[in-house]
């Protein structure tokens, strides 16, 4: 079989051009949970920041995923108190299996010069500096994508809940029901999940929860966010639990394996792990960590600090051939303050 790259990132990111007289760029990090959009000075650094709903297009379909795009850019923008013309450059990171659809309607209504890409290019920027290495996304979903030296790019998962997501927050809290239900009819072991999960969905039993995962149905977000409670629970012990997460860790941790060999990856290169299922800590970054350094002992592993939103800005620099004007570590803090401040 021939094995095309599932993703190459465009010509305009790998090619930029040379904007003199660029100041404003925007970066937009859309996912199954929230959508966020920043305009950034690159004279004075200052971030105007705004929020929306989801814009997974899997999540919510491609009309409501272009609608929390571009409000929340148009917010972006209004409070940097520009107009869109006087953009640089804007990259759009958006989660999903194909961002197609949605990067035509964002074309059609905006401008060919804002580049749509999926969410895992722009965690590989967030984890990098857009440099060689690799991202890999566990949050309500899972993705990994990376570039060797040559340029080489591959991505290995994202396939959505339904084929893929392995590791992410979505399949930890299946994969926790599921070990619930096993434990409730004795096809598997005990487990402490059997109690804390009609707890936190607020049903009576693990079989009323059963029915409600196929009545209601419950949502991704909904499911994902059980998988806090499973960290918990491993955290005290649960023997279940803790393998769940060891699962996980090791399938995400072998699809990164397989960027590493396609990408021709070889020595020392940043793996950057991106998003909130990472907030479990040790439970699931070390066995990650462990199949990593099977084939990559040099490797240097680690949990990003920066938010995501900011490799969509170091991509859009990058576009418009002011890439040198961000410092990664300034930048996380400029981002880690503005999304502070919003939060507040």
């Amino acid at each position: 079989m021939q094995r095309d790259p599932l993703i190459q990132p465009p010509s305009e990111l790998t090619r930029p051009r040379t904007s003199a007289d660029a100041r404003f760029v925007m970066g937009i990090d859309g996912g199954a949970t929230k959508t966020v959009a920043v305009v950034l000075d690159l004279e004075t650094h200052a971030l105007h920041l705004a929020h929306r709903g989801p814009s997974n297009e899997d999540a919510v379909g491609p009309k409501l995923a272009v609608e929390a795009l571009l409000e929340a850019a148009d917010e972006a923008i209004e409070r940097a108190g520009i107009v869109q013309d006087e953009l640089g450059a804007a990259v759009l990171a958006v989660a999903g299996i194909d961002t197609d659809a949605v990067a035509r309607h964002v074309r059609s209504a905006r401008s060919d010069a804002w580049i749509v890409v999926n969410d895992v290019v722009g965690a590989w920027a967030t984890a990098t500096a857009a440099g060689p290495g690799i991202g890999a996304i566990s949050g309500t979903g899972s993705n990994v994508f990376g570039v060797g030296p040559g340029g080489r790019a591959w991505r290995a998962g994202g396939w959505g809940h339904l084929l893929g997501d392995e590791g992410s927050g979505y399949w930890l809290g299946l994969q926790s029901i599921k070990a619930a239900l096993r434990d409730r009819e004795a096809s598997g072991p005990e487990t402490a999940l059997s109690d804390a999960a009609p707890t936190f969905f607020g049903v009576p039993s693990v079989e009323a929860l059963a029915a409600l995962v196929y009545s209601k149905p419950l949502t991704k977000r909904e499911i994902a966010a059980f998988a806090v409670e499973t960290a918990e629970l491993a955290e005290r012990g649960d023997a279940v639990a803790r393998e769940l997460y060891e699962r996980g860790a090791r399938e995400l941790g072998a699809q990164v394996v397989t960027v590493v060999r396609r990408t021709g990856l070889q020595g020392s290169f940043p793996v950057g792990l991106i998003g909130g299922s990472f907030k479990a800590g040790a439970i699931l970054v070390e066995p990650l960590v462990e199949v990593v350094h099977e084939c990559a002992p040099e490797a240097s592993v680690s949990v990003v600090e920066m938010a995501p939103v900011g490799g969509t800005l170091l991509l859009a620099a990058r576009a418009c051939g002011h890439g040198e004007a961000l410092d990664p570590g300034e930048l996380t803090r400029l981002i880690d303050s503005a999304l502070g401040e919003a939060s507040g």
